[in-house]
């Protein structure tokens, strides 16, 4: 792996609608990645987590992992983040220097808050010095500090008067005779004067009549101690540049502020915008460089046109499943690294480089993960392993489910001497915590654990909630039913059920709507319209799914 891949986040991720083992597996994996190999390893989910992964996660102190809704090349990913920038308020000069140094050509001006106000590239930063003919009469002025034109020169103040203060200034050059600088001079404001003059005592002596605002003295001179005096007694800056009058009149231009000269028509992007959605109005526009902001205009980062050739994919550890139908946004895009999983394979994955593919028929993926630690001799924390038993005990139902094996009881077994809590009690304030049922809506319920399928050009969705008994069901029944129907007349699915699977019984109910021939061929028995009798399932992956893909294998539309 090379130095910049390894700077990019691994993020370990479960299916779409996480559960507990998808969600347990992603944190507990990404952990021992990141005590071995991999320690940009993130862990991330694909939803938010369920009730019952809720209290897991608090009996386990942790934090849920990152929200990760669509892994698709966004400007957050391939805008660089060490941005050169410049203030509204700063010179011309100080700004230029910067961007020369650096080769830039454009870079964007932010406020005291770092909010982007505009884009500045040198092309504008010398319209400041060569402005158009018609705007030749605003050359004389600068909305500059003295201070700062002291900077820009090099120079020294003879005498220092309001240094700091931001202001209107007005340049005028004295390079003429006493007559004829008496009379031009009296065209202008002389508190906003600033008279650039070499060693001419004479035009010095009627700026200070006039009261300018401040004197340049160019050439390396200075002003003589009688009229420095006087320059003293009435308020009015002397400068000493070590500049000829030409180079100090065109450097003195330089103090204005880069505000003046910055584009404030430019476009910008929030850091999750998609570039798929951004790349038309990237490649019509006239800008260099397009700034990217979060969402109080704070500045991100920055990116150009060529950014957006080639972007770096996510990359991706895929847990507790293998389907693209199942996966993350845009996992199609991202480079797949690993799958860990104990489900069926299908769903069209597949990976331009081999990749390490795990897939093993036991209860959890957890239970893989567990092992994993075991193998590598590394004692997980109490929280990983609370993270790990709860994800095994919530797929294998305590290991009472028939996809239970004898790999998940022994390091279920292991696990005991890690985790904090007495899990037998544990296991029954597992299964207690929040039932769906009772406290979410119907569309949550349908979409808290869904998965999707495809087989024989048939699309199906099968959403699983575990309670204790069937109250709860027969007081929604008809609601759930409805927003089956609704799912499927608003999805690509052809066929979308609910299997609710009584913990206490160790039985389900199976709620179906969709395609009638679908419907037709499901053999257990008929309670009543839509709604079938699964004594002795429980589990969706061993028992429900293998016998709705023989249905979906020999229906034809």
């Amino acid at each position: 792996m090379n130095a910049q891949a390894s700077q990019r986040p691994i993020y370990v991720i479960g299916h779409r609608n996480p559960d507990t083992d998808a969600i347990c597996s992603a944190i507990s994996y990404a952990d021992l990645l990141r005590r071995t190999t991999h320690p940009e390893a993130v862990a991330a989910a694909c939803g938010t987590p369920n009730l019952r992964t809720e209290f897991v996660l608090r009996k386990a102190g942790m934090e849920p992992p990152r929200l990760l809704m669509d892994v698709r090349p966004t400007t957050g990913v391939i805008c660089r983040t060490n941005v050169m920038a410049a203030r509204e308020d700063e010179p011309f000069m100080e700004v230029y220097r910067r961007m020369q140094q650096h080769r830039l050509k454009a870079i964007p001006v932010l406020d005291a808050e770092r909010k982007v106000k505009g884009m500045l590239s040198l092309m504008q930063l010398m319209h400041l010095l060569i402005p158009d003919e018609q705007d030749l009469g605003e050359q004389r002025i600068l909305h500059s500090t003295l201070a700062r034109v002291r900077s820009v020169l090099g120079a020294t103040f003879q005498n220092e008067t309001d240094a700091h203060q931001k202001e209107q200034l007005v340049m005028f050059i004295g390079a003429m005779s006493q007559e004829g600088f008496k009379q031009r001079i009296q065209n202008y404001p002389a508190g906003k004067l600033v008279v650039l003059v070499g060693d001419r005592p004479t035009i010095q002596k009627e700026a200070l009549d006039m009261g300018v605002r401040a004197i340049i003295i160019t050439g390396g001179f200075t002003m003589k101690d009688d009229l420095l005096e006087e320059a003293k007694a009435k308020g009015v800056a002397v400068i000493s540049s070590p500049l000829d009058t030409a180079m100090t009149a065109l450097l003195a231009r330089t103090a204005k502020p880069v505000k003046e000269a910055m584009k404030t028509d430019f476009i910008k992007f929030r850091s999750h915008d998609l570039l798929h959605a951004i790349r038309d109005d990237v490649s019509e526009a006239s800008q260099d460089l397009f700034p990217v902001v979060d969402q109080d205009d704070r500045l991100v980062g920055v990116f150009a046109k060529s950014d957006m050739i080639d972007p770096q994919p996510a990359r991706l550890i895929l847990v507790d499943h293998n389907e693209f139908s199942q996966a993350v946004q845009g996992s199609n895009e991202a480079q797949i690294l690993e799958v860990i999983d104990h489900h069926r394979i299908g769903g069209g994955l597949n990976s331009r480089e081999p990749i390490r593919f795990i897939n093993d028929v036991v209860g959890s993926t957890c239970t893989m993960v567990a092992r994993m630690f075991r193998q590598h001799a590394i004692m997980p924390d109490a929280n990983v392993a609370l993270c790990m038993a709860s994800g095994i005990i919530s797929d294998t139902l305590f290991l009472k489910s028939p996809t239970t094996t004898d790999v998940d009881r022994d390091i279920l077994a292991w696990l005991r001497h890690y985790v904090p809590v007495d899990l037998d009690e544990y296991a029954r304030e597992f299964f207690a915590e929040g039932s769906t049922l009772s406290i979410s809506s119907v569309e949550d319920i349908l979409a808290s654990d869904r998965k999707t399928y495809t087989e024989n050009d048939w699309t199906i969705s099968i959403s699983q909630a575990e309670e204790l008994g069937m109250d709860r069901f027969k007081q929604r029944k008809q609601e759930l039913y409805q927003a089956l129907e609704d799912y499927v007349k608003s999805s690509q699915d052809d066929f979308a059920c609910l299997m609710i699977t009584d913990i206490s019984t160790q039985s389900s109910q199976l709620l179906t709507a969709g395609n009638p021939k679908i419907i037709g061929a499901i053999d257990y028995p008929n309670l009543e319209r839509n709604l079938y009798n699964l004594p002795n399932i429980v589990s969706r992956k061993k028992q429900l799914l293998p016998q709705l893909m023989w249905i979906l294998n020999r229906v034809h539309r």
